[in-house]
């Protein structure tokens, strides 16, 4: 244990050395890839609901409008797909 002593604030801090964790390369992959489908996950909690979606469809089907795309497109826009 190592102590550090900080002279702005007079406070002294204790420190455990201990070693910094080792990680397998597959962890390091599994991690990798985790990170690189944040984008699914954001999008998955921003899009409208199911029955909301079908709402939608059928509202457009009626008017000739594009609310559902338009709801899509804006969800993809906000989270795109890394490239």
């Amino acid at each position: 244990m190592r102590q550090e002593h900080n002279v702005v604030t007079g406070e002294t801090t204790e420190h455990l050395d201990a070693p910094l964790p080792v990680y397998t390369q597959a962890e390091l992959d599994e991690q990798a890839i985790y990170a690189s489908l944040q984008y699914q996950r954001d999008r998955a909690e921003a899009y409208p609901s199911l029955t909301e979606q079908a709402d939608m469809a059928y509202w457009d089907r009626q008017n000739g409008t594009t609310t559902l795309d338009d709801a899509i497109s804006a969800v993809k826009d906000a989270y795109p797909k890394p490239v």
